[in-house]
């Protein structure tokens, strides 16, 4: 059956970010047909608005809006709520990222509708939509479907493929006005612990420290593979706690959930904790001197070895591979 897909896209640092391409994918599965509708906040829209169409969005609306650039949590459930009137979609698909998480049980609750949150696939089955997802910190997958009422879903980036980019393809772009009102949160100005480096959540190649570290300086070392891999810095939450790196890096159960094609995890010894947001990772590395450290049991390869000898030499075979 037809369906209209509402897909709510996320801006950060004026780009897109590549979990509303994969949304959008996803809503194509779910619309069966129908219509998807991409949905953006904020100011200078228009080729962002493109973007979502050359990726399989059929029209996109966009809201200029300054109390919408940076996420709140009024000003955006407001906002969305008032689409929702005026759509009427059968279902809204978001990023399963800092603000959708905060999002999209709240817009569910307000509208009275099913949520399945960190959907990692989309399928149809029977007439409906069947989403799956991970349980018990990854050891296990269930699989859901809403069977009455709209369908809200966050996607966790990085499992739904985007569908291949359209550069010929055009849709309607319609700036619609909304109303944001009585905020009890205004953002004036974002500083960043971070600067620049690959986004942890979406990167395709992720060089992750330990304790094994032994200290702030310990991650430059890893800093430079990522540098050479294009690929971001992660931690576990020893190294965070133990002050060698800032919390946002943090992976694992109290920390961010990533999927990269390549996860390579150095002086880890992969506490249940941390692979709880790591070992659904396409291809595993491991490097630690201790032979018997969990992490090799979840490791499709496995480096016994000092992080400080084997990283360098793995930099310096990389920069010998991207030369050539």
């Amino acid at each position: 059956m037809a369906n209209k897909i509402l897909v709510l896209g996320e801006i950060k640092d004026g780009e897109l970010r590549n979990v509303s391409f994969e949304a959008i994918a996803a809503g194509r599965r779910i619309a069966d047909g129908g219509e998807v509708v991409g949905l953006l906040f904020g100011e200078n829209l228009q080729g962002h608005a493109e973007e979502l169409i050359k990726y399989g969005a059929d029209r996109v609306l966009t809201s200029e809006n300054s109390d919408l650039v940076q996420y709140t949590t009024d000003a955006y459930k407001q906002a969305l709520l008032q689409v929702f009137e005026q759509e009427s979609p059968d279902g809204i698909i978001l990023g399963h990222t800092s603000s959708g998480k905060d999002l999209a049980p709240r817009i569910a609750a307000k509208i009275g509708a099913g949520l399945v949150s960190d959907a990692v696939d989309v399928e149809s089955s029977g007439g409906s939509t069947v989403f799956t997802r991970p349980i018990y910190s990854g050891k296990a997958f269930e699989k859901l479907s809403i069977s009455d009422g709209p369908t809200l879903a966050t996607i966790r980036p990085n499992n739904i493929a985007p569908e291949t980019k359209d550069e010929g393809k055009s849709g309607d772009i319609s700036s619609i006005s909304l109303e944001v009102k009585d905020l009890r949160t205004i953002v004036k100005e974002v500083v960043k612990k971070t600067s620049g480096g690959v986004d942890l959540a979406e990167a395709k190649i992720i060089v992750a420290g330990g304790r094994g570290v032994k200290s702030a300086e310990g991650f430059k070392p890893l800093q430079e593979l990522a540098d050479v891999l294009g690929a971001a810095v992660g931690a576990s939450r020893g190294a965070c706690d133990a002050e060698y790196c800032d919390y946002s890096l943090q992976i694992g159960q109290t920390g961010k959930v990533v999927t990269p094609d390549l996860y390579i995890a150095a002086g880890l010894s992969g506490a249940i904790q941390h692979l709880a947001g790591m070992s659904n990772s396409k291809v595993i590395v491991a490097i630690n001197k201790d032979p018997e450290a969990p992490i090799f049991e979840v490791a499709d390869y496995g480096i016994v070895g000092d992080l400080f000898e084997v990283v360098p030499k793995l930099t310096e075979e990389f920069k010998k591979a991207v030369s050539n």
